[in-house]
């Protein structure tokens, strides 16, 4: 009778160990995510102004589009998120950031369609190239950090991996989406 008792402790300990080292492989698998958005997004910045002064050249007087992408691209590089300690406020900050950059950065291409010798410049076609390389690699990375996220809750969430959850003190991970206003939503609006 007695063995009946410590194979049901055993059992216990083992669902325990298995439960936290299952919530820890979520969270590492969540910051690496994170991980990958700010590869992206440095990638990202790093191509920006390059873009604009092959811009410039060609459209000199287009010069608010080129400030509000140069300010918008500034905005977002100020915020840095670490991802061992992400919040809901710093991934809504990084969220509002990234749609305003890509707002400017549509209005910044839709004027490059009014100058048929900057669409035919090899540099610009190559970043412009780049830059769409880039935003399908955030994307990617958006989604895989979400789905992380979203594993990670599910099991904080679902009992009974919720009461380990809760007695080691895991926290709920918010998802990298965009603002329900935001700029990214909106279709690019171009006027000459």
């Amino acid at each position: 009778m007695e063995w009946i008792l410590y194979v049901i402790i055993g059992a216990l300990v083992v669902y325990v160990v298995f439960t936290y080292n299952t919530f820890i492989k979520l969270i590492q698998r969540a910051k690496e995510a994170w991980a990958d958005i700010d590869v992206q997004l440095k990638r990202r910045y790093d191509l920006i102004p390059n873009l604009i002064e092959t811009v410039k050249g060609y459209a000199a007087h287009e010069r608010e589009t080129l400030d509000n992408v140069t300010q918008a691209r500034a905005k977002a590089t100020q915020i840095h998120v670490d991802a061992g300690k992400v919040t809901a406020e710093q991934v809504a900050a990084m969220a509002g950031a990234e749609a305003a950059l890509t707002g400017a950065l549509g209005r910044l291409l839709a004027i490059a369609e009014n100058y048929p010798d900057l669409k035919a410049n090899t540099n610009f076609l190559e970043l412009q190239r780049e830059l769409s390389d880039t935003e399908n690699k955030i994307q990617a990375a958006r989604r895989f950090y979400n789905g992380n996220v979203r594993d990670l809750n599910i099991a904080l969430q679902s009992f009974p991996s919720n009461l380990i959850g809760n007695a080691f003190n895991f926290k709920s991970t918010q998802f990298f989406e965009l603002p329900e206003n935001g700029v990214e939503r909106e279709p690019v609006k171009v006027s000459f």
